[in-house]
């Protein structure tokens, strides 16, 4: 069998072990990115293809003798899935392997806009600390995450992660119902939670009915000082909705590491820089070195699982 790896780059900077992928199959093609009229090709001497974000479909397939996809994301909208369905391909995904680092990121930027960190940070670039009459200017609001209350929506393994943190620093945790079923205790209501929170963290899959779930009605229920969190997936958000409120001081701030297009390729209102209360970074919650690692093995295993005829991380149409 014949492996191709069509975005490397995307994982790898250089600083990862690539060698669980070469002792499940000797043979590979690694490309740093593929550009869409280069994947067809890519893929016609391949039985395995791994992708992360390059979009494999019917177009993309043709007549390739491909066997096995496997995305190095937990996400698989870049495969269509009914389509690999029908022409016997299977398809797995990674999931679990940035757990750490994603709910790292969320207190990372939770305790940044809590604590007014840029701000603070801008104020001792220009100077002003030195020129200070007292020791310590007290320009800009300090919160503390103890006592406040974190409502989480999307409570699988990353949720329950943010959950024990939250705890760990002395929150009140609160727990969104799926959207779409009916909440049973524990589970709230969204618009019985929004109410409540002070800190809302977002941790569920963008589907159809999770699109645009945070918009300008749940923003309206949120107190005025209340942030938002969003290492997801950008859709869940309305961003101009976030942005009309996060400019009319109808929410304290936003934390956010996912936008709708990736990377923006035209102008997106989230990414103004007038927007004090708002921290925006490139969907990097996920990549620490390890997570990246331990997606590399986990795609290996998986390769591995299925040369041995097992299901393994298995994603159905």
């Amino acid at each position: 069998m014949r492996g191709v790896f069509l975005d490397v780059a995307t994982v790898d900077r250089g600083d990862l072990d690539l060698s669980p992928l070469t002792r499940v199959l000797s043979n590979w093609d690694f490309h740093d990115n593929s550009a869409p009229e280069t994947v067809t090709e890519r893929l016609m001497r391949a039985d395995v293809v791994v992708s992360n974000k390059v979009f494999i479909g019917s177009n993309e397939l043709i007549s390739a003798p491909v066997r096995l996809v496997c995305v190095a994301a937990t996400g698989t909208n870049n495969v269509d899935l009914e389509f690999l369905s029908k022409r016997g391909i299977a398809v797995s995904n990674v999931v679990g392997y940035a757990t750490p680092i994603v709910a790292q990121h969320v207190f990372l930027l939770a305790t940044a806009l809590l604590g007014s960190f840029e701000s603070y940070r801008r104020l001792v670039n220009s100077g002003k600390w030195q020129t200070s009459q007292t020791f310590s200017p007290i320009n800009f609001p300090i919160a503390e995450l103890e006592g406040k209350t974190l409502g989480i929506i999307g409570y699988g393994t990353l949720g329950r992660r943010v959950a024990q943190i939250g705890e760990a620093f002395g929150m009140k945790v609160l727990i969104a119902a799926r959207p779409g079923q009916i909440a049973q205790s524990p589970r709230l209501p969204l618009h019985e939670l929004l109410p409540q929170v002070d800190v809302l963290s977002l941790h569920c899959p963008l589907a159809d009915n999770t699109r645009e779930l945070i918009g300008a009605t749940e923003l309206a229920l949120m107190r005025p000082h209340a942030i938002l969190i969003n290492t997801a997936r950008g859709g869940i958000v309305d961003e101009e909705a976030l942005v009309s409120a996060l400019r009319e001081g109808r929410l304290g701030g936003a934390g956010i590491d996912v936008l709708t297009v990736e990377p923006p390729v035209r102008f997106n209102p989230l990414l103004d820089p007038e927007l004090t209360n708002l921290i925006v970074t490139p969907h990097i919650a996920w990549a620490s070195r390890e997570a990246r690692q331990r997606l590399i093995n986990e795609v290996a295993l998986n390769i591995d699982a299925f040369q041995k005829g097992l299901r393994r991380n298995r994603v159905d149409a």
